[in-house]
């Protein structure tokens, strides 16, 4: 395990940083740096040993887990105690042969299966390849060998029907997942952008046709329809203003349908612990710069304009 743990500068400009409590940016440094962190980003971490070295309390404890939780940052076994920062393997590369050495050391000790096979849907998505020969999972009873990309758990025979059933529901639960994974990439098609584009805004000329693949590589597909949708219902279903819109959640690091529903659920939390509300504006900024000009008149305004408007009347009269 490294003594060090390294947080990049840009931590404190991170567009989901930036909207977290103070309580919540002190709580998400501690659970990267903290002393039972590990290479793979899985660590098992008990509650006392969080209230002992944080301070805070039991509940406050709880609640900062689960709303973590909720954030899609960590993943939480209850019946282990361990973590899983879910983006650790993003900014935690494994390409060295020293580094995967303490990994696979590592892998033996997790207690819980399902964390394991999070940790190896990580490094496919990523486009890890470890060793099958040296992934051997030391699980007591439930002994299991687990290749990558792959994921399996190959029981023996003789551990009982209870057991078998168990297997064939994790197998499930593994290929919804592996099918999710595959919505994931069809969902960054351009094909879909460019049909949703044309269905809702208009044709599609070579401008508008280099900005749909652009954004087709940086957003998902789902992210895409619901700025369409936005756009849909102020009447204002042009590309400026939904690239005004898109532009505004990659300034807070929202880049998929999911990354925006945290980011509606943390402003919803902070809303009911501090009762100030944070929303976007989804306006163009010449928008915002013409906002004098359409806003509603205040009443000295109109007397001003209606005294205007009788001086004119009176001299039309005396010609």
């Amino acid at each position: 395990m490294a003594v060090y743990r390294h947080i990049h500068i840009d931590y404190w400009q991170d567009g989901f940083v930036l909207d977290l409590t103070p309580e919540e940016k002190y709580f998400y440094i501690y659970l990267m740096t903290n002393s039972k962190t590990s290479q793979c980003g899985i660590y098992e971490l008990p509650k006392r040993i969080i209230e002992t070295e944080t301070g805070y309390n039991r509940e406050t404890v709880d609640k900062l887990l689960d709303r973590f939780v909720e954030y899609k940052k960590i993943k939480y076994c209850k019946e282990t105690g361990e973590i899983f920062l879910i983006n650790w393997l993003k900014h935690n590369r494994i390409s060295s042969p020293k580094v995967r050495k303490c990994i696979y050391k590592e892998l033996k000790k997790i207690k819980s299966i399902d964390m394991v096979n999070l940790f190896l849907d990580e490094c496919y998505k990523y486009g890890y390849t470890l060793d099958e020969s040296e992934i051997k999972i030391n699980m007591g009873m439930d002994r299991v060998s687990i290749p990558i990309p792959q994921v399996k758990n190959n029981f023996e025979h003789g551990y009982g029907e209870k057991e078998k059933q168990k297997e064939k529901e994790k197998q499930k639960e593994k290929q919804k997942e592996k099918e999710k994974y595959k919505e994931k990439e069809v969902s960054h098609s351009v094909g879909r952008f460019k049909k949703l584009y044309e269905e809702n805004i208009g044709l599609i000329n070579g401008v508008v046709a280099e900005w749909l693949i652009e954004i087709s590589q940086t957003i998902d597909y789902n992210l895409f329809k619901k700025a369409i949708e936005i756009a849909t219902d102020r009447g204002k279903c042009n590309k400026g203003y939904v690239s005004g819109i898109i532009k505004q959640w990659l300034d807070n690091n929202i880049r998929t349908y999911d990354d925006l529903k945290a980011y509606e659920i943390g402003v919803k939390n902070r809303r009911d612990e501090s009762g100030e509300y944070k929303k976007f504006e989804y306006a163009n900024t010449n928008e915002r710069e013409n906002e004098k000009y359409t806003r509603k008149p205040t009443d000295e305004e109109i007397e001003e304009l209606r005294k205007s408007y009788e001086n004119m009347r009176r001299n039309r009269e005396k010609l």
